[in-house]
């Protein structure tokens, strides 16, 4: 079968990879019908050092399941299904307290022998407790909005709980990439009633104001603290989604959040510490976030894509099948596009 595989930074290639085939009796395999490629792909394309045995690519995907191990009790062949970035066994003390990115059997596509998701087909271990069966068919019109489940939609919600979003609250979301988009639609659906876009790329912030956000504030730095604590009377907003991961971002974030409110961090991290902790700390702002549990959110924002109440999908500015793959990739990285959806 067909895979993606990257060599190094820059180096992408789509080749030739043994089949996907069941090999412990918890897995499925899984035709995969649409895929995406992921912000966070970027960053080892921005900087993996070279290899000779390559890394296999993609953790967002949604497909039909072909064959599923003995000890698999609720799937059945033609499903189709949902997976989450990260696989887990839905079972274990972690997975039962909904944080399944610490499933104590879990693990990353990609990774040990694992299929990555940007190819024809991935073995998925522990499939009874990854796998999510979606009741519609594979060329559903919602299938877009169904594939950000897998990620970005599940991780724009995390933010959004992390950052104590509610009904009235002020909201800043830090980031215009497809994360942060659906942390607009994630800060709407919980009843904010003010929402800040950071963002200097005016396709992406016009998007993120047809999803709710009220104010955009194109400056950066220092600047765009200033103009967030103008705006709001020199008070900060209560929840900060941060959904980039650089240090000047979380400086951002840090700085416009008031007191006592919440910052919640789930874009990857490429700073060495935290800064301003001390402000923070004499401020009583609660920081919290991480990687997204998304097995957890999916059930719970299913219902809402089905019914028509949100579009994630719309984040998706870019399709194509699987030998345009390294072409997507040049295409995010250089910010022609803001998210590429693979349909091998």
């Amino acid at each position: 079968m067909r895979a993606t595989v990257m060599y190094g930074a820059g180096d992408v290639r789509l080749e030739d990879v043994p089949d996907a085939r069941l090999v412990e009796p918890t897995d499925a395999v899984v035709r995969v019908t649409s895929a995406a490629i992921c912000g966070s792909d970027l960053w080892p394309y921005k900087s993996m050092e070279p290899s000779e045995t390559g890394r296999r690519m993609g953790h967002e995907f949604i497909g039909v399941v072909e064959a599923a191990g003995e000890d698999v009790r609720t799937l059945e062949d033609g499903d189709l299904v949902v997976t989450p970035f990260l696989w887990s066994d839905g079972t274990c003390v972690f997975c039962r307290e909904g944080l399944h990115t610490s499933c104590l059997h879990g693990g990353r596509y990609g990774d040990e022998g694992v299929d990555g998701g940007q190819g024809e087909a991935v073995r998925v271990p522990q499939a009874d407790g990854t796998l999510v069966v979606l009741p519609v068919d594979e060329d559903d019109a919602l299938m877009p909005s169904l594939l950000t489940l897998s990620d970005v939609m599940a991780t724009g919600h995390h933010a959004a709980l992390a950052a104590r979003v509610g009904p009235g609250k002020t909201v800043a979301v830090v980031g215009d990439g497809a994360v942060g988009l659906c942390g607009v639609i994630a800060a709407r659906r919980l009843g904010a009633e003010r929402i800040f876009i950071l963002g200097r790329h005016e396709a992406r912030t016009a998007l993120a104001q047809e999803f709710g956000a009220t104010d955009v504030v194109s400056e950066r730095g220092e600047e765009a603290v200033e103009r967030v604590r103008e705006l709001t009377g020199g008070l900060g907003v209560h929840s900060v989604l941060e959904c980039v991961g650089y240090e000047e971002s979380t400086r951002t974030a840090f700085g416009i959040v008031r007191a006592g409110g919440a910052v919640g961090r789930v874009g990857i991290p490429q700073y060495e510490a935290l800064p301003m902790v001390a402000e923070t700390f004499f401020a009583n702002v609660t920081i919290a976030g991480g990687p997204a549990p998304a097995r957890a959110y999916i059930e719970e924002l299913l219902p809402d894509v089905l019914e028509g109440r949100i579009e994630p999908g719309r984040v998706f500015d870019r399709t194509g099948p699987l030998d345009e793959v390294p072409e997507g990739y040049r295409a995010m990285d250089s910010r022609e596009a803001l998210k590429v959806l693979v349909t091998p």
